[in-house]
This record gives C-alpha cells, sequence and structure tokens, in this order.
C-alpha cells in the first residue's frame, strides 16, 4: 500500500508499505480521511516522546471497511467507520476500574503502531464505530476529537446555564466549546489569537483576549465570583497556572492541555484549601464515540465547517507549512485521492 510515512524529524516520504493483514478480531479499514492532530505535528517536529521512526501516523480517521477478521460479527465490507485509536491492556489497575483511557500500557494507532496516513489500517473490531448516514468522510473525521470535547465536559460535570472558560481556542478548544454548549452551558472562549476568537464566536462562545485584563474580565462578567468551570486547553504552563485565580470558590477545573515530561507548574496553595476547587485532568475519552456521532448527525455540531482539506500525498509540504504558520488553519484533513 502507499503511505505517508514519519521517517525522522521533519522528513516524510511518500512510498510503499506493507499492507497490514487484520488478524481474527480485526477489521481492515480503507482510509477516506484522516486529521491533522497536534501530536501528528509532534511527531513530526521530533516532540513526541512516544514515537519511534519510522512511523505511519494519523489516529483520527474515517474509512470504509475493507475486509473483516475472521471473527469479526455485527459490521458489513463498505460501511464507513470512525475508529477508537487508544488501545488498552484490560488488565492494569485503571482498566479494572474503569478507565482504560489512563492505561499504563496505552498502546495508540498512529504512534505506537501504523495509522491513518496510509491507503490502509488495521483496527480492532471492538475499537469501530459505524458513521451515520449523511455524514460525509471529512466531517466524520471530527468524532475522535469531539470525543475529547465530551469527556472534558464530563469531567467537568458541566451543567445547563453555567459559564465555562474554555483557555485556548485551537482544534481541542473549539471541540470543548461545542461540547459545552450543546450541554446548556455558556462557553467563554480566551485565545491570544483573533482569529480563533472569530471562529469560536461563530460557534456560539463569547470571546475574550488572553492578555493582562483577562482575570478582571472575568470577574466583572462574574459579578466578582470568577468562573463555575474553566477547562485549560492550551498546553502552556502559565495558563494552567492562571486557572486556580479564574475559577470560582468551590469551582471546578480541568487540565486538557499536555505539557512536557518533566515541566512544572506552580498553585498558590493557600488558594487549594480557601477555594476548595475540584482540579481534574482529562485524557482523550472513554465511551464517547456514540455522543460524538450522534451530535455530527444533529447538524449541532458546527465545528466540521471550519475543515480545510489537504491531499495526503502532499503530507511533507502540508506538515512543513503548518510548522512554519500553525494558526493558518483551524483543523486540517487529509484526504485521500
Amino acid at each position: 500500500m502507499k503511505a505517508a510515512v514519519f521517517d525522522a524529524p521533519r522528513q516524510i516520504s511518500i512510498r510503499e508499505w506493507e499492507t497490514p493483514t487484520p488478524g481474527a478480531r480485526d477489521v481492515l479499514i480503507r482510509v477516506k480521511t484522516a486529521g491533522i492532530c497536534a501530536g501528528d505535528t509532534y511527531i513530526y517536529q521530533g516532540k513526541n516522546p512516544y514515537a519511534e521512526y519510522p512511523v505511519i501516523g494519523g489516529h483520527e480517521i474515517a474509512g470504509t471497511i475493507e475486509q473483516l477478521g475472521s471473527e469479526v460479527t455485527g459490521l458489513t465490507v463498505g460501511q464507513l467507520v470512525v475508529i477508537e485509536p487508544f488501545l488498552s491492556c484490560g488488565q492494569c489497575y485503571p482498566c479494572r476500574v474503569g478507565k482504560p483511557n489512563c492505561c499504563t500500557h496505552l498502546h495508540i494507532i498512529g504512534v505506537h503502531r501504523p495509522g491513518g496516513y496510509a491507503d490502509f489500517v488495521a483496527v480492532p473490531a471492538d475499537h469501530i464505530h459505524v458513521v451515520p448516514d449523511g455524514i460525509s468522510p471529512t466531517t466524520a473525521v471530527f468524532t475522535e476529537p469531539l470525543t475529547i470535547g465530551i469527556h472534558a465536559c464530563r469531567r467537568a460535570g458541566v451543567m445547563s446555564g453555567e459559564l465555562v472558560v474554555v483557555l485556548g481556542a485551537g482544534p481541542i478548544g473549539l471541540a470543548i466549546i461545542e461540547a459545552v454548549r450543546v450541554r446548556g452551558g455558556f462557553p467563554v472562549a480566551v485565545d491570544v489569537l483573533n482569529s480563533r476568537l472569530a471562529v469560536a464566536a461563530k460557534l456560539g462562545a463569547e470571546v475574550l483576549p488572553a492578555n493582562d485584563h483577562l482575570l478582571s474580565k472575568v470577574l466583572e462578567r462574574t459579578k466578582g465570583e470568577g468562573a463555575p468551570v474553566v477547562i485549560e486547553a492550551t498546553g502552556n504552563a502559565k495558563a494552567m497556572e492562571a486557572t486556580v485565580d479564574l475559577v470560582a470558590a468551590g469551582g471546578r477545573i480541568v487540565i486538557v492541555g499536555l505539557l512536557p515530561k518533566g515541566k512544572m507548574i506552580q498553585l498558590p496553595g493557600l488558594d487549594l484549601t480557601r477555594k476548595e476547587m475540584t482540579i481534574l485532568g482529562s485524557r482523550t475519552e472513554i465511551d464517547c464515540f456514540p455522543d460524538a456521532l450522534r451530535l455530527l448527525a444533529s447538524g449541532e455540531v458546527r465545528y466540521p465547517q471550519f475543515a480545510s482539506e489537504f491531499d495526503l500525498w502532499k503530507a511533507g509540504q502540508v506538515f512543513a507549512e503548518i510548522t512554519k504558520e500553525s494558526c493558518a488553519i483551524h483543523k486540517g484533513v487529509f484526504v485521500h485521492d
């Protein structure tokens, strides 16, 4: 098969790769679309600590079933599907207590094993979800990032009528904003870039620039109380530290962004008890794919309207341009010819 292969940092080649053979409980997928995620750009830049070169990236995948393993039932060749790319062991403590997203032996399709930047990808059948009729492959590929927003909102316990400050209006921040809105919350998007804030506003969010006046604006907006919920989606240490000031006493903070391994943040110790806030992490998702597909099918989520499509076989050029100007697009999707 043909594949776009990360051979080394900042080196992508379009070349032949052995077509995967599905096991008895696997499904072979003919890839139609594959999203461009921050994790993929980290592989390109040599910043992903888990990737070993050469590797085929791409974990946001939509495609049609090409072949079923001998023990697979309930699926049909030709169906449009999306995949859950995070594979857990089922035996470690997190898996035993219902948190497979935190599996200590987690493997990611597109990082630890070949992903969707290729003609085909093999996936365990229990990680396949059939796409409802009427959803295009480009829209379907938004399922996985949308699950991250849904899971973050579940972690935060976002309730109808609550104001939720979302730090970061990049691809994941926009997914969180959509998830907040469909739960009946009032998202307030914060970012340093006006272009991202403009998109967030089109999705129904209030917007605030990330500057020295942010705290005073949030306090003004909340009559001096702070936000009931603050969700961080920047991967920036200073933004993570700012959540403690922005959240209301008794409020909830959810950290979605990733920092480099070993990077520390500082929090005011007194506020941990004075405000009795809840601080939670949020990693990928648990059982959110059905809800994400339902929302995409209903049209309640408009985020896919801002997708930029690219030819997969020009991946080297696309990643070079994205790395040079990371904010040039709101969400990139590779499309197979």
